[in-house]
Formats: structure tokens, sequence, C-alpha cells
């Protein structure tokens, strides 16, 4: 009795522990919403809220530093009991997350502090980045319709605005769209291009197309091609429309945004969980759910078709057309899967889902498929089943397809109930 009584404390801790994580959570993301929020009130709600999810709450104080500004906790002090997480915009730390405990505690995973503590941490982190992300992205619409307005007699093109703002607000990805500007203008065979490459160390000679000289060339810096860009630009204005070039910038930008999301799903071995919040990324960074018809967009929905659902071909040739990047972010909402998990959703799960992308697409063209309707669903991976069939010793269940007809019918109203009374492991 003492053991189950000492399991059943395990477990209501852990439960306690795992509550007050989601409370954390869900403040944060309120914080977050707020739209009506100034940027520090948001930082101060965050303070407020991030400690509610610590063992030792009232022992807790909290600093976030962001581009060399620091908000804290008040009556905060640097103390040797601390966890640090950085802050990443796009890849690039902006700030730092610390968290401390004001006075010595008992050890735990990591000196005072649990191992979930630390996942807390970094998915606190995370969001804070893509809250910082969103606010610049705020800003630079902003700026663009202040602009927009100032030149309103005096109008710059869409495509230079856009240049503009990107050029004071994200460097790399001005030098980064320059560069491939120059490299659209020397495929079409532009001559001027021949003068842009040579200003950043290659000299090409379009006379010669027989033979190619094979060796190496200077080695080129994307700040190269942010000091040509406005050159690179002013060149390909005299080949393209303004509308062309508008959208032209707009796709690479866009395509730029979709590269963390490409490279989680060319390893076929990352965990769904990874796979997920790249997902959420590439949601939080597109909330509009605008996609372009690019090769890169949709070598990202096969890939996520192939991923989540099936390889097989027939399948996948009318799923790309049909569902967007969006429909697994919506998905996801309803997913359960291991931790570590590679599994598939399965065949049933897969031809549900492809059914309703279908009908929700001809449903304005067919009102009858509008009295169709989809129910409320929720998809375990294969590995999920059988995570769920290990963790309760139902291990027995999968030998029922090697048993005699009379035998599978006789034990299957047992195996019903086993199920029932059975539990989800606690992640």
């Amino acid at each position: 009795m003492n053991g189950i009584n000492v399991a059943n404390e395990v477990l209501l801790h852990s439960l306690e522990e795992r509550a007050k994580e989601l409370n954390c959570l869900y403040l944060i993301e309120e914080a977050l919403a707020d739209q009506d929020s100034s940027f520090e009130s948001t930082i101060d709600k965050l303070i407020s809220a991030i400690p509610l999810g610590w063992k030792y709450s009232e022992k807790c104080v909290v600093r976030i530093e962001v581009e060399k500004i620091s908000y804290q906790s008040p009556g905060f002090k640097d103390t040797p009991w601390v966890m640090a997480s950085h802050i990443n915009v796009q890849g690039s730390a902006v700030g730092t997350m610390f968290v401390h405990y004001t006075e010595e505690l008992p050890l735990a995973d990591d000196g005072p502090f649990l191992k979930d503590e630390w996942r807390l941490m970094n998915t606190i982190s995370d969001r804070i980045g893509h809250f910082i992300l969103h606010q610049r992205l705020k800003k630079l619409f902003q700026d663009w319709k202040s602009q927009q307005e100032k030149d309103e007699l005096t109008r710059k093109p869409e495509w230079i605005i856009v240049l503009d703002l990107l050029k004071k607000t994200d460097q790399t990805l001005f030098s980064i769209i320059s560069r491939k500007m120059l490299n659209n203008l020397f495929c079409k065979g532009i001559p001027e291009s021949k003068d842009l490459f040579a200003k950043l160390g290659n000299n090409i000679d379009f006379q010669s197309t027989e033979t190619e000289l094979n060796r190496p060339s200077k080695k080129q810096v994307l700040e190269s091609s942010f000091n040509l860009g406005y050159e690179i630009f002013d060149v390909a204005a005299d080949y393209f429309t303004e509308a062309d070039l508008l959208a032209q910038i707009q796709k690479w930008i866009h395509e730029e945004k979709s590269h963390f999301l490409v490279k989680a799903l060319a390893n076929q071995n990352t965990p769904l969980a990874e796979i997920a919040d790249a997902i959420r990324k590439y949601h939080h960074t597109n909330p509009s759910s605008f996609e372009l018809a690019s090769p890169i967009h949709q070598g990202i929905r096969v890939s996520l078709i192939r991923r989540f659902l099936t390889d097989q071909l027939e399948y996948i040739d009318i799923a790309k057309n049909n569902f967007a990047i969006g429909d697994f972010y919506d998905v996801l909402q309803n997913v359960i899967f291991p931790t570590e998990g590679h599994g598939k959703l399965g065949g049933k799960s897969a031809g549900l889902l492809l059914a309703k992308r279908i009908i929700e697409k001809y449903e304005s063209e067919y009102p009858i498929l509008k009295n169709v309707k989809i129910p409320k669903t929720w998809y375990i991976t294969s590995d999920g089943l059988m995570s769920f069939v290990y963790y309760n010793n139902l291990e027995d269940v999968i030998e029922q397809k090697y048993k005699q007809i009379d035998e599978v019918r006789q034990e299957y109203p047992h195996i019903i109930q086993a199920f029932k009374n059975s539990h989800f492991p606690a992640e």
C-alpha cells in the first residue's frame, strides 16, 4: 500500500507541476495576444507570469534583456541559482531571458531546477522571439503605410519602398534578395550583369560558352550584395515591369521565411515535435496563411503530406493541389503523438482529411456540399498507438491477428474494456 501511495503522490505532484506550466503558458499567450498593449507593458506582464510556471514561484525572479534594454521583476537581484535562454529572431540572438531563485533550494534535475522547467524556459523564449518578429513586421507595415502616404504625390514604385524598408529593418534579407536578383539577371543573359558580377569579384566572359574555366573564384560575401543592392535593382528596372519586380521581391521574402520549415522536413529523422514547432513558427510569421505558387511551397506541401499522411503517389498527386501548409497547423491542434515520435496519422485519417479539404474547396461551387459535416476528430499517430499499448502493458493484443476467429470474437469485449480503462502516457 505504501508503494501505491508513493506512486500516487508522485503522479499528483507531476500533474500539479504540469497544471502550473499550462497556467503560465496561458497567461503568456494572453499577454502576447493583447494587440493594444505597448511592448514594455507586454514584457512586464510576461515577467509577472513566468515565475508561476516554476516549482518555487514565490522565490523566483525574472530578467529579460532585449536589444541591450533590460526589464526585470521588482526587487530583482543576481544569484548563483540561474537559468538562461537566448531569445532568437530569424536565427539571430536579440536578447536573453534569465530566471533566478533568490535563495538556495533543494537539488533537482539541474541544480534546483527541474528538466521540465528548462523545456518551459525554451518554449517561452521562443514565443518571445515570435512576438518580437511580429512587432518588427507590424512596424515595417506601419512604416510602409506611412511612407506610402508621404510619397503619395511623388510616389516611388512600391517595389522601391519595400526595398527601402527592408534595407533598414533586415539587412541580411536585403542582401539575399539583391543576390537573387543578380543571379536572375545573369541567367536571363542581361549584359549589365557581367559588370555587376565583376564588382563582386567574378570576371565572366559571356562570349565563351563552349569551355569553362574550372578554378576557384573570389569568395563573395553578403556584404557585397548589400552594397550593390540598389545598383542591381536599377538594372532590373530596365528589363522588368514594376508589378513583376514587386511580385518577385514578395516571392523571395516569403520563401526566405519558409526555409526553417524546409530544413526541418529535409531530415527524415526529425521528430514530429520539432516539425510541429516549425509549422507553428511558420504560422506565426505568416498569420494570413498567404502562400505563393512557388516550387519551394509546392515542395513543402508534398513533404508535409509524406511526413504526416502517406507516401502513396496517387494520394500525393491529388492532395498536393488541395492541401495548404496552413492546413497542417490546424490539424496539429488535434494530433496526439509521443515526444520523440516519427509516426504518420494513418490511412483513415489521410482519407478523412483529404475529403474534408476537397469538400471545403468546392462547397461554393456545389451548394449540396455545405450540408456535409466533418466530425470533430483527434488523430493518434501510428507510434502513438504503440506507445499507448506498451504503456498499459497491452502487448498481448498485438497477437490477436494470429488467433482463430472464434477466439478473437470471444476476447474482443474484454479487450474493449481493457482499452477503455487504460491511460495515455503523462506527456
